[in-house]
């Protein structure tokens, strides 16, 4: 028998991102836990960066979904530490985002056990895949896309723009 946390976590598979509408919550790792209080569902969610305009709409969506299936009464928190990273998304999310036509975003290497460690990105950014054309014959045309989280990219073999989803 599916368990009520155990079909929350199903149902939040369908809770599609408002800003990129092929990923879902679960896809996005934002979803940190599902906890079950007894009379109430707690739903943890991590926001991809705390100024995310997206939030509270996410919120709504979680809750409208919990409840739609018959499972609340439910809640939402936000945790913000550890800070959500572009590691969370789901190797489906990845494929999902280049089959949208975004490059999704490169895996950032993890510390070791007790180091801290820093990131340096470069000056210069690497070729990236086209999502399009698969060509790694691409440049970047501005570190700005249509959302905070993502830079506009061309391809150079296909012309094709796209948007790239950028490691956090």
């Amino acid at each position: 028998m599916v368990t009520r946390t155990e079909r929350a976590w199903q149902v939040l598979a369908g809770v599609l991102d408002p800003e990129v509408p092929v990923l879902s919550v679960r896809d996005l790792g934002i979803v940190r836990d599902v906890i079950d209080h007894g009379g109430e569902l707690e739903v943890v969610l991590t926001p991809t960066y705390s100024g995310c305009p997206a939030t509270e709409a996410i919120e709504q969506g979680v809750l409208a979904a919990i409840d739609a299936e018959g499972l609340g009464p439910a809640r939402t928190t936000l945790r913000r530490a550890p800070a959500w990273t572009t590691d969370w998304i789901s190797e489906d999310g990845r494929r999902k985002l280049r089959e949208y036509g975004i490059a999704p975003p490169s895996h950032v290497i993890p510390a070791q056990a007790g180091t801290r460690s820093i990131l340096v990105f470069r000056r210069k950014p690497q070729a990236l895949a086209c999502p399009h054309c698969g060509s790694a014959h691409t440049e970047r045309l501005s570190p700005f896309g249509s959302t905070a989280c993502k830079a506009l990219w061309r391809c150079l073999a296909c012309r094709e723009p796209f948007e790239h989803f950028k490691p956090i």
